[in-house]
């Protein structure tokens, strides 16, 4: 089940963890996790540079590694990247050090000072480690591209009902969402910006 909005009770169980970035000028922050995926990230990158707006791709090592060209465009355009382990392990079924030398191992590939959990699992013995290296990013809108029982169109509603100025948005450049991306992303950058919101990425450093 796709949670469009993090519920208030979970960014306080895991209030060390940056679910927003509170800000007075009415900034939100596209984030696209997964890639660097042939043919949806430059297609990302293209619609991004279109309407002139910065995001933050947090990237898998592996895909990295696979691609280099397409990080290095993705960095070359001006955009944030952060670590999003080398292969998508959970947190939550992972030990501790077997995790932290996934991510270790991505950091090679990825140099950064942001993280991201994949599947948001991460438990708090981990994060404690891992705030010493990195600021860890989550999200407070999920837009559910990824899951093949949520809609186009509830994707775009859970996007545009739930920002808010400092919201953390996530979309995903994988081959899995690339047709609801395609589809919604484009519409929601309209809607978004007619409301006033103003693009910008994540700060890379710690």
């Amino acid at each position: 089940m796709v949670v469009a909005k993090t519920p208030g009770i979970i960014k306080a169980l895991y209030s060390q963890l940056t679910w927003e970035l509170l800000n007075q000028e009415n900034k939100i922050y596209l984030t696209f996790d997964d890639g660097p995926t042939p043919d949806v990230t430059p297609w990302v990158l293209d619609l991004l540079r279109k309407h002139h707006i910065k995001a933050t791709f947090f990237c898998l090592g592996k895909n990295v590694e696979a691609h280099p060209e397409i990080y290095q465009q993705i960095l070359e355009e001006g955009h944030t990247v952060g670590n999003h382990t080398y292969d998508h392990p959970s947190g939550w079924k992972t030990e501790k050090e077997q995790y932290l030398q996934n991510i270790s191992r991505a950091a090679v590939l990825i140099e950064s000072g942001l993280f991201r959990p994949p599947y948001g699992r991460i438990t708090k013995a981990q994060a404690k480690q891992l705030k010493e290296q990195y600021h860890i990013i989550m999200w407070n809108v999920l837009s559910g591209d990824y899951d093949p029982k949520v809609t186009a169109g509830k994707c775009l509603e859970n996007v545009i009902k739930n920002t808010e100025s400092g919201s953390i948005i996530v979309f995903h450049d994988s081959v899995k969402a690339s047709a609801k991306l395609k589809t919604v992303l484009p519409e929601a950058i309209d809607i978004l910006m007619k409301k006033g919101f103003i693009f910008d990425q994540i700060p890379a450093g710690h």
